[in-house]
């Protein structure tokens, strides 16, 4: 089965534009955005059968993916306020 991945616009549509902008313009954004994207595609990978993770690998590297995206979440809020 083919697992799909989480990507950020995907997450928050609301904030497509928003996501873009602190991209361009923000450096802490752009650098947890980059990390999400990263940790996004290991997990999806590791769910997809493409790379092997230890079953407590896969978990952390989800709990990252969760801390990451609340982060950006707080950033768009607060931008966005």
């Amino acid at each position: 089965m083919q697992v799909e991945h989480h990507p950020l616009a995907a997450e928050f549509p609301e904030f497509k534009e928003k996501i873009h902008a602190l991209k361009m313009t923000n450096a802490h954004f752009a650098k947890l955005f980059d990390e999400y994207h990263d940790a996004d595609k290991a997990v999806l990978r590791a769910e997809n059968g493409v790379e092997h993770l230890a079953d407590a690998a896969l978990e952390n590297l989800k709990k990252i993916r969760i801390s990451l995206k609340d982060q950006l979440f707080q950033i768009l809020q607060t931008a966005s306020a």
